[in-house]
């Protein structure tokens, strides 16, 4: 099923030219930097300035604070799902697993400056959640799906299941603990290729 981005339909009705599109771009970035130095209350000025565009482009693009936050979001999202068929196609399918599961190490520690905001019970963001997961679940069952074609994990895991289990892991990434992040998010992909290896060698019946 097709999940829409929160709010950004009509906003996405016709083709965005192609400088409108580095200056999103520009403004995505800063704003994550800013965010994180500063906090999801920092100036907007000094995001634009950042960014290197004008206080009235930042507006232009993004009127609320809140539509600047869920964009960051959605992009590492967009960004995730991006990898997942990158490695699927480069990658032996463990590793492609193991690697794209890291990821969301990656997006926990974006959250870091814009957990505030996240979590604030502000209705904007109210269906950023369900964006996440109808996106990056298809693309976890994907990386699953074939690791478990060639026997490196076992072959009855459920994709939401394990997605939510490592979003968890990767939660201390937000408040700055990445390397314990990454730790607990590499077990959780060894036990299921502990388990596979088990199951294969245990005898039938």
């Amino acid at each position: 099923m097709d999940v829409d981005r929160p709010d950004t339909q009509d906003k996405q009705s016709s083709p965005m030219r192609a400088d409108a599109r580095r200056n999103v771009d520009a403004l995505l970035r800063a704003a994550a930097t800013v965010f994180d130095r500063l906090g999801v209350e920092a100036p907007m000025r000094t995001i634009a300035a950042e960014a290197g565009v004008g206080v009235g482009t930042l507006y232009r693009h993004f009127p609320q604070r809140s539509d600047l936050v869920k964009a960051i979001m959605q992009r590492e999202v967009d960004n995730c799902v991006v990898a997942a068929a990158t490695l699927g196609g480069s990658e032996p399918p463990g590793a492609a697993l193991a690697e794209w599961v890291q990821r969301l190490v990656d997006l926990a520690s974006t959250k870091r400056g814009l957990g505030p905001a996240l979590h604030s019970g502000d209705p904007a963001y109210q269906a950023l959640p369900n964006y996440v997961l109808g996106q990056l679940t298809p693309a976890l069952r994907g990386l699953l799906d074939a690791a478990a074609a060639v026997g490196e994990i076992r072959a009855d895991v459920d994709a939401r299941a394990l997605l939510l289990a490592a979003m968890r892991l990767a939660a201390p990434a937000s408040d700055g603990d990445v390397d314990e992040a990454r730790r607990m998010v590499a077990l959780l992909i060894d036990g299921l290729r502990f388990q596979a290896s088990a199951l294969a060698k245990a005898p039938p019946g």
